[in-house]
């Protein structure tokens, strides 16, 4: 008998953890540790699609531009090129999505190595890439593509990669009548009828692993009953043990509450916080959603990415770098070679970021450009320029690790600081060096094996292990 009650003991004491509740305050919430995979993982991929990509023009906040705010460059827009009463409403049946080939799409981010993937369920204008119940007839289903855009890349993410699927999702949307009439008579009919239900049905139907929120800012985290939301999400969700969400649920809550820091659009601090931190920034340095008027110089070269990159994962944080597909559903070339870019870097030094963390320095204190993180031991100096004269001086190189090597090329003398580069022909990479400082007992070719997840029987190549 006594053995029986001991051995109920041991798996009621076992079971603590994973009956513990956490409550709607942010002091419980915030308690909650972020599920590991996401540190680890340290590069996303967020997409910007809705019926913003078919005017195409300016922002994906074209709507509130046009409308709202009447800004001169977007009422002229729709006055010189669409007829008299066209409303917002109109531009969804174009948003046609013809050439949308989900499978093509993960193969993509799969290839770009990252290993994460956040889609706008829905944006600040409401409309909904799933067959919401909650938005009739301003849903893809019911409009437009005529189909769940949202579930067909899903499948494919889980089907034939290894990333995480994610969602952002809007909390308010600029004209919907229900938010409206909330603000003007102090009600919550849009809440509770609208804006939590949609959440659970996403949750529920599509089991996402990052809930990117937004559109918080006009009102209280009470109002948008926020911590409740949590706290199911967190407790009761078919996602509780793998979900991480992010600091956009009311005023007064970006960089204070939530699961990861967002702080800001393009928020890249330059400095170590003491919470986990996400870098959203657009290839297109002027909007999120696709853009007609885009031009080369609006893209960030490669070279600027992967400096985000380092400054950011030397800081601790990670990256979620955006692109915007057009209406018919392509991810437009410049946007695809940046991806495929990533991906060819990442292949040769993704020891230095996957599974990193920040060392006791972040920024090189002689050479502004390069940055340092450190894995198993090991410490890694990622140089976003080709040294001059084929020397690279370090002001705060590691002095326990005096074995040095070149990824891409292999071991290179070093000494006080002073890392001897070869002639740039016999390096594998184009952009952004990197040399690991370790130990000279290190065996000098290892392979680091990236954090995977379970997936479907297809899959297409990805740098998940690079060769040192």
């Amino acid at each position: 008998m006594l053995a029986r009650v001991t051995a109920a003991l041991l798996v009621l004491t076992a079971l603590v953890p994973a009956l513990a509740q956490y409550q709607p305050t942010w002091e419980s919430l915030d308690s909650r540790p972020l599920p590991e995979w996401y540190d680890a993982a340290k590069v996303g991929i967020f997409i910007h699609w809705g019926v913003f990509s078919v005017p195409s023009f300016g922002s994906e906040w074209f709507w509130k531009h046009w409308r709202g705010d009447q800004t001169d460059k977007y009422v002229q827009f729709m006055e010189q090129n669409y007829r008299p009463g066209f409303t917002y409403a109109d531009f969804a049946p174009d948003f046609t999505a013809e050439f949308y080939d989900p499978a093509q799409w993960a193969d993509l981010f799969q290839k770009s190595g990252a290993k994460y993937v956040v889609l706008t369920s829905k944006h600040h204008e409401g409309f909904t890439l799933w067959p919401s119940k909650y938005s009739w007839n301003w849903n893809a289903l019911d409009v437009g593509p005529k189909r769940d855009l949202l579930g067909d890349l899903a499948t494919a993410i889980r089907n034939r990669t290894d990333l995480h699927f994610g969602l952002y999702h809007s909390l308010y949307e600029w004209f919907n009548p229900l938010y409206l009439n909330d603000r003007a008579a102090n009600r919550s009919d849009f809440v509770t009828g609208k804006t939590i239900p949609e959440l659970h049905e996403l949750v529920e139907t599509y089991r996402p692993d990052v809930i990117w929120s937004d559109g918080d800012w006009d009102d209280t985290p009470e109002y948008w009953t926020s911590k409740e939301f949590l706290a199911w999400l967190y407790n009761d969700s078919p996602v509780r043990d793998s979900v991480v969400t992010n600091d956009r649920w009311g005023q007064g809550t970006m960089c204070q509450h939530g699961g990861f820091l967002t702080c800001s659009d393009h928020y890249n601090p330059g400095h170590l916080l003491e919470r986990k931190w996400e870098n959203a920034f657009t290839l297109d340095r002027v909007s999120w959603g696709f853009r007609r008027e885009m031009r080369l110089e609006d893209v960030h070269p490669i070279e600027e990415v992967l400096g985000e990159l380092a400054e950011t994962v030397s800081c601790g944080g990670n990256v979620l770098i955006n692109v915007g597909p057009t209406r018919d559903g392509r991810i437009v070339p410049v946007f695809e070679e940046r991806l495929t870019q990533l991906g060819e870097w990442l292949g040769v030094n993704g020891a230095a970021i996957y599974g990193s963390r920040p060392w006791t320095v972040q920024n090189d204190t002689l050479q502004g450009d390069v940055w340092y993180t450190q894995r198993a031991g090991d410490v890694y100096a990622i140089a976003l320029s080709w040294p001059a004269g084929g020397q690279l001086r370090l002001g705060s190189a590691p002095q326990q690790l005096t074995s040095c090597q070149l990824l891409g090329h292999g071991p290179v003398p070093c000494q006080d600081g002073v890392v001897e580069f070869p002639d740039l022909t016999e390096v594998t990479g184009r952009w952004a060096w990197v040399v690991r400082f370790s130990a000279p007992q290190s065996d000098n070719r290892v392979s680091y094996e990236v954090p995977e997840k379970s997936m479907g029987e297809e899959k297409v190549e990805t740098p998940s292990v690079v060769s040192l």
